[in-house]
């Protein structure tokens, strides 16, 4: 049986993965508020709010399909043969998952930058760190995948 000492000091480098994902959120919203102006294109308004419903629209599909993805990565990650560790396993379930939700993020950031208000960057952003907190990694997701394992 792993410790649980041993479990976190395992974690560690997924939760730095989070850790740089929130940081990166952050630093969108810091980027429109610093320097918002000067980056901006002002597209008209049709056109941005074009862009901004189909962005609501992917982020809508991407959020359960991200759900999915993290289900069937599980799965895998207990089920598949070959000597890479737990540790690995889970680490790209992880990086994936999140890189996934992180466009979400992105989102607001490019809505900005095409001259949308602060208000959908704040929307974005705040729909990216509800996803991550969503696909955070979880003890019991990786005890699971090393109990498969041994097996």
């Amino acid at each position: 049986m792993i410790s649980q000492k041993q479990i976190k000091a395992d974690l560690t480098i997924h939760w730095m993965i989070v850790g740089i994902m929130l940081i990166m959120l952050i630093t969108y919203n810091i980027i429109c508020h610093t320097i918002g102006a000067d980056i901006r294109i002002n597209l008209p308004e049709e056109q941005r709010v074009f862009i901004r419903s189909i962005l609501y629209l992917i982020t809508i599909i991407l959020f359960p399909l991200t759900n999915l993805l993290r289900h069937i990565l599980l799965k895998l990650n207990r089920t598949m043969p070959g000597d890479t560790p737990a540790k690995n396993r889970y680490l790209t379930t992880t990086i994936v998952t999140l890189a996934s939700i992180e466009t979400v993020g992105m989102f607001g950031f490019i809505m900005f930058i095409l001259g949308d208000e602060i208000n959908s960057l704040y929307i974005f952003s705040l729909l990216g760190v509800l996803g991550v907190f969503i696909h955070r990694p979880r003890e019991q997701e990786y005890r699971g995948i090393i109990e498969a394992l041994k097996k």
